[in-house]
């Protein structure tokens, strides 16, 4: 199956809400624990950029836990990261290691020039131009930073992206469904990531299946 462009921006106050509402503690876990078996310890003050983060759920949970290191979040949408902000209001002891910045890659203004390591959870897909996430890592993460990317992954049919959206989302919104089966026709097959690596200088990277869903991409620069 042939990918099938959506939006790059989830924009809209209605989606966003309803994406920030939605209960992704599965996959979101699953990232998390991610992030601890290829990022692991960082050094006291240390800082994670992560790319596409949405509402901001991976950039809390990796702050708090992990107390001595700054996390933080790029999204292009101001509809997302209204949600970011208003939980990152409830978590005070967050306030001082927590940014949301609101930029599109590979050229969005970032309060350091370098980070420690780089996540991404759930962006590729939406990229028209996804050497634009790959060129942003090569030119915001240090030499030898870990970096983490987790997206979906395109199902071989159309019928088989719908039997996964019955799968994983029968309970959910009907906004959130569409948008669902709309991000797994837009997202990439491993072989497809494999050439994107390849052609940013990261061919060194690991591309592999996680869940009948995911990929995950995971090297250091």
């Amino acid at each position: 199956m042939e990918r099938i462009l959506e939006p790059e921006l989830m924009d809209d106050a209605a989606q966003a809400r309803a994406y920030a509402e939605a209960d992704f503690a599965e996959p979101n876990a699953r990232f998390v624990a991610l992030c601890e078996e290829f990022v692991g310890a960082l050094p006291a003050g240390a800082a994670v950029l992560d790319l596409g983060c949405g509402p901001g759920d991976i950039s809390l949970q990796l702050a708090a836990a992990h107390p001595a290191i700054e996390v933080h979040g790029l999204d292009g949408s101001a509809a997302m990261l209204h949600f970011g902000h208003t939980a990152l209001s409830a978590a005070p002891a967050l306030q001082d290691r927590v940014r949301f910045i609101e930029g599109l890659v590979p050229d969005a203004g970032l309060p350091r020039a370098r980070y420690e390591a780089i996540v991404s959870n759930s962006l590729l897909h939406h990229l028209h131009a996804p050497d634009s996430l790959w060129r942003m890592v090569v030119a915001r993460g240090r030499p030898g930073a870990p970096v983490l990317v987790m997206d979906l992954m395109r199902p071989a049919s159309a019928a088989a992206a719908g039997a996964l959206v019955e799968a994983h989302a029968a309970g959910e919104p009907e906004v959130l469904r569409r948008d669902f089966y709309n991000s797994l026709l837009a997202a990439f097959e491993p072989a497809e990531v494999r050439q994107q690596l390849e052609a940013a200088g990261l061919g060194h990277f690991t591309v592999r299946p996680v869940s009948d869903r995911h990929l995950v991409i995971h090297g250091r620069l």
